[in-house]
């Protein structure tokens, strides 16, 4: 794949999960794909753990919204940044956000295979997360890692 087809793909997925959309998002990724956020401690492998770790962040987010504005690539891998717009909800985190919607900078390494997305790892700054939404980054890293937080 050149780089054009692989942001194609990106661009793709950010639209799918912007729509909150998990059919079109799986349509996109490889059967074996892992995807990995190490802000929030996760990794899903394949596409049922995906299925499920994309539902629980939309419900998690659920006004989640990402535009990539820029990427760099070689022979297999794509790295793109851009900005995240998200609404902290519900009780996965430990804490009572303020409501308010968060915008931060997220940045993210893609891999292919087959003509699909292989793998994700998607950044973003944690604390700058719980800061706009009003929570404690402690108490959010304590639930989300426990003792390793």
């Amino acid at each position: 794949m050149n780089t054009h087809q692989m942001f194609e793909l990106a661009q793709a997925l950010a639209h799918a999960k912007s729509r909150q959309d998990l059919p079109a998002a799986l349509r996109l990724l490889h059967q074996d794909v892992l995807l990995e956020s190490p802000p929030f401690g996760t990794k899903a492998r394949g596409l049922p753990a995906n299925e499920r770790a994309l539902a629980r962040f939309f419900a998690s987010f659920p006004d989640y919204e990402v535009t990539l504005d820029g990427h760099a690539g070689n022979d297999d891998t794509l790295a793109c940044w851009g900005t995240a717009r998200m609404t902290m909800t519900g009780d996965r985190f430990g804490v009572t956000p303020n409501g308010r919607r968060a915008e931060l900078p997220v940045f993210l390494r893609f891999t292919f295979a087959d003509g699909l997305i292989a793998g994700e790892r998607f950044f973003l700054d944690l604390a700058e997360l719980c800061a706009q939404s009003g929570v404690s980054t402690d108490q959010v890293r304590h639930t989300l890692l426990g003792g390793s937080a």
